[in-house]
């Protein structure tokens, strides 16, 4: 089932048009359909579920998710690994449980951040293009960082207009692939969860992050 899902979802983002082309104006129809997007998924205030990422090599990592609006989420990968994402509003950062150390890039300059508003706004994003198949819609947003164009492609189910997988692009053209399944909407979510020890040692992010 995740497999016949992940090639659905490839199919959409095969129809994204190339970064150097200029990003069309969107249609009426794309508008409406962005704009109920937003509506549906800002009703949505916490979300917990499983994840498949697929990086550009095919390494396939599967773990756990935890979502909070605003601001708040937590990817927790599967043993053996001991690496987890977080946000708690200020940032994204990496954490290793077992190396306790954690290394950070700014809320701001990472696309999927327009998600975790209170009140979600893809408008407000600076959208590049869109691409629609019978039963998903995907939106790819991009924003200039210091390392250079990082850009985002959302993808929803056209018939329940929530997220189903999203692609990040690195500068470097690496890209990492989440898809989500198994979601449960609208729980509770231990505090804790959303945390990042303070005696973590910090350390830089390596040069392809």
């Amino acid at each position: 089932m995740i497999r016949r899902t992940f090639l659905a979802f490839a199919a959409v983002l095969a129809a994204f048009p190339a970064l150097a082309q200029e990003a069309r104006a969107l249609t009426d129809a794309e508008r409406d359909l962005i704009t109920r997007i937003n509506q549906h998924n800002s009703q949505i205030k916490t979300m917990v579920g499983r994840f498949l990422q697929i990086d550009t090599r095919g390494q396939r990592i599967e773990g756990t998710f935890f979502l909070e609006r605003p601001g708040k989420i937590l990817f927790r990968y599967n043993p053996p690994s001991y690496e987890q994402i977080v946000s708690v509003g200020r940032g994204f950062y990496v954490v290793d449980r077992k190396e306790k150390t954690q290394y950070a890039y700014p809320q701001d300059k990472v696309p999927l951040r327009q998600f975790l508003d209170s009140n979600i706004d893809l408008f407000k994003a600076n959208i590049v293009a869109v691409a629609q198949s019978d039963d998903y819609f995907s939106v790819t947003l991009q924003d200039d960082t210091p390392k250079g164009v990082v850009r985002v492609a959302l993808v929803f189910d056209t018939e329940s207009l929530e997220m189903k997988q999203w692609t990040l692009t690195e500068p470097s053209g690496a890209e990492l692939t989440f898809s989500l399944y198994d979601v449960e909407k609208d729980v509770t979510i231990p505090k804790s969860y959303f945390y990042i020890d303070p005696t973590f040692r910090a350390k830089s992010a390596p040069p392809d992050a």
